[in-house]
């Protein structure tokens, strides 16, 4: 019977690549072949250490002994609420990531007071930065910055960062290489706002606007107005009308349209209406319906019947986006 030291490495390392980070160093000291393996380059392309409360030193001796220019995407926790005594994110860690890791393209913050640390110590290489329900002061992504921050930066994910505001929507006009925005819970963001900042980035080609206050008619008409060359769009349906929806129609460019429940008010379009404006967008291959509750029902029938060109998908809202109306 074959064991796994028969397998191939290959095959190890993408075992291995399941495991936590904690378990990856303890399988090491098996023998000198799965230590091999755990020091291979491939391993460490991409970390996830939100599952542990990480002393600094042990997350130093991770970067120097094991990732390092092999890093490609990192996730980390802030521990923001676990008290004064857990370790934090510092300037001094977020400057060693730039500098030791040079191929590191995505970071995923989770959790992070991030008011101490400066955007400027983030590493220049990311093209895509994620903050999940961390804080970050009034200054941290003001226009007036540095406009050198971040060259490269195609991707930024803000979900739940509560201090988030028009000023810090209008500093993102800077990263000039941004083509990919999601809002999520970001209820400090005013419909004026979002109009004034999407007519300084008509070159996005995703946007995002989920759980926020914004109305979904609001959002709609900043994106008719400013962003004619967006490919994918994904929103919540608050206060989404017809005549809303309606702006769209023409849409040059738009690839994918997703509309998410599970609040639905008199005046959501009806299925005929929805497809009405989306025969009206000539590259339209992708719309989604989540949460709607039209799944299996005539409406899911309508559309696929009437949108053939098209991947209509109609089904229940998933947890985490029920998680916006929490």
């Amino acid at each position: 019977m074959a064991s796994l030291t028969d397998l191939p490495d290959s095959v190890l390392l993408e075992i291995f690549s399941y495991l936590p980070v904690r378990d990856r160093i303890r399988i090491s000291r098996v023998c000198h072949c799965w230590k091999r393996l755990v020091d291979d380059q491939w391993l460490w392309r991409h970390v996830d250490l939100t599952l542990y409360t990480m002393r600094p030193k042990v997350m130093w001796h991770l970067l120097r002994r094991y990732m390092a220019s092999r890093l490609h995407s990192l996730r980390m926790g802030g521990y923001l609420f676990s008290g004064s005594q857990a370790p934090q994110l510092s300037p001094a860690l977020m400057r060693a990531l730039g500098q030791k890791c040079p191929n590191l393209k995505r970071l995923c913050l989770h959790v992070a007071d991030l008011t101490m640390v400066p955007i400027t110590s983030l590493p220049c290489t990311l093209r895509t930065l994620e903050l999940h329900s961390c804080e970050i002061s009034m200054a941290w992504l003001l226009k007036e910055q540095d406009p050198t921050v971040l060259p490269l930066l195609e991707c930024i994910v803000l979900d739940r960062v509560p201090a988030f505001r028009d000023e810090h929507l209008q500093g993102l006009t800077r990263f000039r290489a941004l083509r990919s925005l999601v809002l999520g819970g970001t209820y400090r963001v005013t419909e004026t706002g979002l109009d004034a900042s999407l007519q300084e980035m008509s070159y996005l080609q995703r946007l995002e606007v989920l759980g926020c206050t914004l109305s979904a008619d609001g959002t709609l008409l900043a994106i008719s107005r400013h962003l004619r060359d967006v490919r994918k769009i994904r929103l919540t349906v608050r206060g989404l009308s017809a005549p809303g929806l309606s702006v769209l129609e023409g849409m040059p460019a738009l690839e994918s349209l997703c509309l998410l429940g599970p609040l639905i008010t008199p005046e959501m379009p009806s299925p005929t209406e929805i497809l009405s404006s989306c025969l009206t967008m000539p590259k339209l291959r992708v719309l989604e319906l989540q949460g709607l509750g039209w799944e299996g029902q005539e409406a899911e029938k309508i559309l696929c019947r009437g949108l053939p060109h098209c991947m209509v998908i109609v089904r229940a809202c998933p947890k985490e986006s029920m998680d916006w109306w929490m």
